[in-house]
């Protein structure tokens, strides 16, 4: 025996080490290039996203089926889902009506009998014959006397006359016209024959810490798991893996962004946040005063701040912002705090300028209605140094808002901002520290994935409770019993608000802040605020003074409807979702929005938080054409269980298991296909944490070679825009 193939106790022979070398290698070969992949079956591939063998072999089935765990028909529980397997009897072909095609197969074991129907499936009647050994899973029902499974998974286990060994777990890959789930497993099983023998590119100490599957056993198990056991184990190991790759992508980007910038160490513990602390007209909660620690600790630390503070409506965010503004103001630099809207920004203004001043810290307020006579005042004192803190919208980003020295930015609301302008904003400032504010409820799984390079801090109590809110989910059939609270409400002297998801007839809906349902050709047109405002000034509410508020009016006319709303001259408020964010009214006690269904939560959330803020409870109807046991409705009614933004953003997680949650959308081209985030928030913090402790000791990755590739091919463009600049 030659030396070459000799393996010593511990050491793999050098024959091997060259075949996993090669296979390691192989994952970035085109598809092409496999067993079985025709040039036609490379197209259907492409279209389905895969390219390349890594792509291919990390395509994991969307679902199994337990052949192992199969039951006898007669054992088959009517109204369960099961599997069972027996032999073909029969076959009927109908064509109960044109264009309607039916297969019925009579399938027989040693208990009984089932028929199985296939609609609109007539090639069913070529590819299974007589005497064929057949595995079926689905929904078994009853009728006509047998037990039926309509349209279920089927699987040919073996040939007329030939023996079959079916305990087995068959996967289930997503697949095209012209390639076969058959043929797709075929495939994969011949790629993992030739090319599975890879090379781990995860470091073995977090493999064995977090108790993970090496990398090339994971492939085998999670397309042909030995049990569903294994496969669930495959799927962390996965799920592990985008999430590490994600979180060394982010704080590498993070690194990179603040790469030779001199960040401003902020003064923490001057006259200003004391002066500023002692104006405020309460004391702050533990968990306020715990954020402004490690805003505190951020500000004062030699490196530039880059945290996220989330929190829920009326958690008292605005109180920790200012602290912030206040050192600042001790640092002799100055802060920009950007609002999505000019109410927001101006409500800012209003709110915290009073407390500002009794501290004695310089503000003003820029915003796209600023007369030209105050804007030009504004942007002189600013560029001079004379005012530290600046409230406003996008107007900030104009070219003639320019600063002394910019050393915090605070950005509201930041997912309602675009990439660029939030850096845009930022670049004022060389080395500016960044506080970014949501109300929008993540849970912390999102947070950590998507927020990797930020730190969190969270405020989860509300300081003041308020008198609460009470909310209802309306058919528009009980419509009347939303006008019936307004009617009251307008009685008792209040103010009510009601959405509308379009603003005119002629509005598509294009422009709706959240990810929502494609339009149903069989439900009525979403309402428009124009229309709805037309409708209650004559009639249903005509004695109620009405007013219009939506996206298209201008600054001016915007900032003076709600002066008016705020004032009390304004009864009812109409409105698209631009109330959504920060519109502070105590007297408003009622809200009605119309086509619910067609928002995410965290917009019906934010909405919601609009009444019952002070001493008068508040009154929320949800009106919505969406079915009761159907998806939307199930989360409407979410709204109507909880008034908590985490735990309904949890709940969300649970009904949908999606990236998009509660109406918030990843940014940055995120794609978690392996991560449940309704599951994985331990696997998320470790995740975090491996990757920190990896880069403290190797910030480039230059140790980990392979794996420094992997992140670049899961995630490489975040890098693509701080190596261009």
């Amino acid at each position: 025996m030659s030396s070459l193939d000799i393996s010593h106790k511990g050491v793999p022979a050098v024959a091997d080490v060259s075949d996993r070398m090669g296979c390691t290698l192989a994952l970035s070969d085109a598809v092409s290039r496999l067993r079985y992949v025709s040039e036609a079956r490379a197209e259907v591939l492409t279209r389905l996203g895969i390219t390349r063998v890594r792509d291919l072999l990390l395509a994991a089935p969307h679902r199994y089926v337990d052949f192992s765990n199969k039951v006898a028909i007669a054992h088959a529980d009517v109204g369960t889902t099961a599997t069972v397997v027996g032999v073909v009897d029969k076959i009927v072909s109908k064509r109960p009506r044109p264009r309607m095609s039916v297969v019925e197969l009579s399938v027989m074991d040693d208990t009984g009998v089932i028929i199985a129907t296939f609609f609109k499936q007539p090639w069913v009647a070529e590819q299974v014959h007589e005497g064929d050994v057949l595995a079926l899973s689905g929904k078994i029902t009853f009728a006509y006397g047998f037990k039926q499974i309509k349209a279920p998974f089927y699987e040919v286990l073996a040939s007329a006359g030939e023996q079959s060994d079916y305990s087995r777990i068959l996967p289930v890959h997503h697949v095209s016209e012209g390639l076969s789930v058959a043929w797709m497993r075929r495939i994969i099983s011949a790629a993992l024959a030739d090319r599975g023998n890879v090379y781990d590119y995860l470091p073995a100490r977090f493999v064995a810490s977090r108790g993970l599957m090496s990398f090339a056993r994971a492939l085998r198990e999670i397309h042909f798991p030995s049990n569903l056991s294994s496969a669930a184990a495959a799927r962390i190991r996965f799920a592990y893996d985008e999430l590490f790759c994600l979180q060394l992508a982010l704080q590498t980007r993070k690194r990179l962004t603040l790469r030779d910038i001199a960040p401003c160490t902020h003064v923490v513990t001057g006259m200003h946040v004391r002066a500023l602390q002692a104006a405020l007209p309460f004391s702050l909660t533990h968990e306020q005063q715990m954020a402004v620690e490690e805003i505190f600790a951020d500000m004062a630390a030699p490196q530039v701040m880059n945290r996220l503070l989330l929190g829920d409506v009326g958690t008292g965010k605005t109180a920790v912002a200012a602290m912030a503004l206040a050192a600042v103001a001790d640092s002799g630099t100055q802060a920009a705090m950007m609002a999505p809207t000019s109410v927001l920004a101006r409500q800012y203004a209003d709110k915290l300028g009073p407390l500002l001043d009794a501290a004695h810290i310089g503000w003003t307020l820029i915003v796209g209605s600023t007369p030209a006579i105050q804007r030009e005042q504004a942007t002189h004192a600013l560029a001079a140094g004379d005012i530290s803190v600046v409230f406003g919208t996008t107007a900030l980003l104009s070219q003639d808002v320019v600063f002394n020295k910019l050393s915090l930015v605070i950005i509201d609301e930041q997912h309602r901002f675009g990439v660029e302008q939030r850096s845009a904003l930022r670049k004022k400032g060389i080395g500016a520290d960044l506080l970014s504010m949501t109300a929008t409820p993540i849970p912390r799984t999102l947070a950590l994935s998507v927020y990797g390079d930020m730190e969190l801090s969270r405020i989860a109590h509300r300081p003041v409770q308020g008198a609460g809110v009470q909310t209802q989910v309306l058919a528009y059939q009980n419509l009347d019993l939303a006008y019936g609270a307004i009617r009251e409400a307008h009685e008792a002297g209040h103010q009510a608000y009601v959405v509308c998801p379009l603003i005119d007839e002629t509005d598509d809906g294009a422009d709706m802040a959240d990810d929502t349902p494609q339009a149903d050709s069989a439900v009525p047109r979403l309402h428009s605020a124009q229309a709805v405002y037309e409708e209650l000034s004559c009639s249903i509410l005509h004695n109620m003074r009405i007013a219009l508020l939506t996206g298209r009016m201008s600054a001016q006319e915007k900032d003076q409807v709600m002066s008016d709303f705020r004032a009390g001259a304004i009864d009812v408020l109409v409105s698209t979702t631009v109330i959504e964010v920060g519109v502070d009214v105590p007297n408003a006690t009622v809200l009605l929005v119309h086509d619910s269904e067609r928002f995410g939560l965290a917009t019906l959330h934010q909405l919601r938080g609009r009444v019952g803020r002070g001493k008068y409870s508040g009154s929320v109807f949800f009106s919505t054409h969406a079915k009761k046991g159907t998806v939307a409705r199930r989360r409407l009614s979410a709204l109507e269980a909880t008034t908590d933004g985490y735990e309904l953003s949890q709940m969300d997680l649970r009904l949908r298991h999606e990236g998009e949650v509660l109406g918030f959308r990843q940014s940055g081209g995120v794609t978690l296909r392996y991560v449940d985030l309704a599951q994985d928030e331990e696997l998320a913090a470790h995740a975090q944490q491996d990757a920190r402790d990896i880069l403290a000791t190797d910030s480039d990755l230059t140790a980990h070679p392979t794996l420094a590739l992997e992140v670049r091919d899961r995630f490489g463009a975040y890098f693509e825009e701080v190596e261009g600049s």
